[in-house]
């Protein structure tokens, strides 16, 4: 051991990682904050792994009557010593997360937020024996915690709408003190009913609960609640009287969710990792939230716990993986050729510039485009660098990691979209099989021009050449009857593609090539005298196949030409007769 305190992995409980000496990256500031420009309901909207179920557990240990104020010590909130005098420790606090609220039915989602509220309920147990509630009180604090004849939880819909009003008013006739109420992940919900086709029935239930226990509850002090999107007032926030909502566009409390850069400097410093540095700037930095630059705190404890295991490992994707990425596959869906240029524009390091709404309901998710790009700035995909005086926001990818769920994991979904034409699929294919470079080109730039594409002048020729390379990769999956190697070794190097058909004896070499400036007949030329030259049909050969037809194929954003050079036929060595297609895009 080195005696340093551990990394918090995925730990987001504030006493484990105070008691249990985990590194704690100091967030306090937000409680001073928070009591000096209360509202009655705050709602603070951030992506994804951006600490604010963290955030959430600090407050609940901070306010929560009896609880342990040495928590707190040598915190930046410990200074402020009027304020701890005065609220900590001071409050009943009744805190849930939905995260856990769904289903593939309606009633499924119901059970479980029964559970969720009806657990929260048993931590208060000594309601069922509190001599400063009335008889009928405690009786209906029992209904709350009620089992059912299958182990789950017993209380009807009513009793769960008014489920939080009537913990808060027990709450408060037993302390003598209002409640406060926190909510975590409250949009949850809301999101999995969309996707299940039961939204307008949790809408409806959502916004009763709400409403009782956060729109005109007496017992109540103050509430909290976060989650990634902003859902409009006009579906579940419906009459909400002095209620804030806090985004990534607003300057306020902006610091107390991802880490800043001086806190990062911090912790590689304590870990010994200040080499990283760049590293960890350019993978996990540049989400702009108000003024501020932050890092993804996910990604940035994640690395450093990988790099304690083994200090030469390279930054991984952590983010893209903590998240169903639902929404952004419904944008491809959608997603015309505008909106593919765009996408394309974003990964070679430009801006775009959108109208940004962050007030939706899941609905407007269907309605334009534009609300899918406002989707995928709140989400943390996209990021403001300006807010112009038109009301347009610039966004931009805030970092590499990101980049690369643009690059791999869109651009894998962007072309399952170009194959669910089956027919057409298969006909672009065979014409591999007939030499039919007609058909090979035309259908190749069809599906480059469905597709995004790499257009970063800073990006070697050889990456470009492999975008091309997946892309036909891609289409030829699933053929039947076709064996499909990728860089196999054949003669004196590696060809990039080569297949056998081998119940028709024909194989196929293909090579690509990066047409700079659009030179496609040197760059198709070049591809066929480099399979000439290493020998590239020697495998093919030795495998049976009795015909080949070789392709050097020359690309440049969505254009492409097609070369090809019969080789072998029938056991002799043809001298290569040449079969070209015309570009039909210069």
């Amino acid at each position: 051991m080195d005696g340093k305190v551990k990394l918090p992995v995925g730990i987001e409980d504030f006493e484990t990682i105070r008691k249990d000496r985990f590194y704690y990256i100091d967030k306090t500031g937000l409680i001073k904050e928070l009591l000096e420009n209360m509202s009655y309901v705050n709602l603070f909207t951030r992506p994804r792994r951006f600490g604010k179920t963290l955030t959430m557990s600090m407050l609940k240990k901070f306010f929560e009557a009896d609880g342990d104020s040495a928590l707190f010590d040598g915190l930046e909130i410990s200074k402020e010593k009027e304020i701890c005098k005065k609220y900590m420790g001071r409050f009943p606090v009744i805190s849930i997360s939905l995260k856990d609220v769904s289903g593939d039915t309606f009633d499924t989602a119901k059970r479980r937020l029964c559970s969720t509220l009806a657990m929260e309920a048993e931590r208060f147990s000594f309601l069922a024996d509190s001599g400063r509630l009335t008889e009928a009180e405690r009786r209906q604090y029992t209904a709350l915690i009620a089992s059912d004849d299958k182990g789950g939880f017993a209380m009807s819909d009513t009793l769960m709408e008014n489920c939080l009003l009537m913990l808060s008013r027990f709450l408060q006739k037993h302390y003598g003190q209002r409640a406060i109420i926190l909510i975590d992940e409250y949009d949850v919900p809301l999101d999995r009913a969309y996707q299940s086709g039961y939204y307008d029935a949790m809408v409806d239930f959502i916004r009763i609960l709400f409403g009782r226990a956060l729109k005109t509850n007496s017992s109540l002090y103050f509430a909290v609640l976060t989650g990634c999107l902003r859902i409009s007032k006009e579906s579940i926030f419906t009459g909400f009287n002095n209620f804030n909502v806090y985004t990534v566009k607003d300057v306020q409390y902006n610091e107390f969710f991802g880490f800043l850069d001086r806190e990062v400097m911090e912790l590689l410093e304590y870990y010994g990792f200040t080499g990283k540095y760049a590293a960890v700037k350019e993978w996990y930095d540049g989400y702009r939230f108000g003024k501020l630059e932050v890092y993804c705190p996910w990604d940035v404890v994640n690395y450093c716990h990988a790099l304690k295991m083994d200090p030469s490992v390279h930054p991984q994707n952590y983010w893209v993986n903590t998240s169903s990425n639902s929404i952004i596959r419904k944008f491809i869906e959608k997603a015309d050729g505008a909106a593919r240029d765009e996408m394309e524009l974003l990964i070679s390091g430009k801006s775009i510039r959108k109208k940004i709404r962050q007030e939706l309901t899941y609905r407007d998710l269907d309605s334009m485009m534009d609300n899918l790009w406002s989707i995928l700035f709140t989400t943390g995909y996209l990021t403001q660098c300006e807010e112009d005086g038109d009301g347009l926001t610039s966004l931009v990818i805030p970092n590499r990691e990101i980049r690369w769920i643009f690059v791999e994991q869109i651009q894998e979904w962007f072309e399952a979209e170009t194959k669910k034409d089956m027919v057409k699929l298969e006909n672009f294919c065979r014409a591999f099989e007939k030499n039919d470079t007609e058909a090979i080109e035309k259908g190749f730039a069809s599906y480059l021009r469905k597709t995004i594409s790499i257009r970063d002048t800073n990006v070697r020729k050889e990456r470009k050449e492999n975008f091309y390379h997946g892309v036909l990769l891609g289409l030829f999956a699933g053929m039947n009857g076709w064996k499909v190697r990728s860089n196999a070794e054949s003669g004196e190097g590696y060809s990039d593609i080569s297949v056998e058909v081998e119940d028709k004896e024909i194989g196929i070499i293909i090579e690509f090539k990066y047409a700079e400036k659009a030179a496609f007949d040197a760059g198709c030329r070049e591809a066929l005298k480099q399979i000439d030259d290493r020998n590239y049909e020697e495998a093919l050969l030795d495998e049976g196949m009795r015909t080949i037809y070789k392709y050097g194929i020359a690309c440049y954003k969505k254009r492409c030409k097609v070369i090809s050079e019969q080789g072998s036929q029938n056991g002799g060595i043809n001298s290569g007769c040449i079969k070209e297609r015309g570009d039909l895009y210069s």
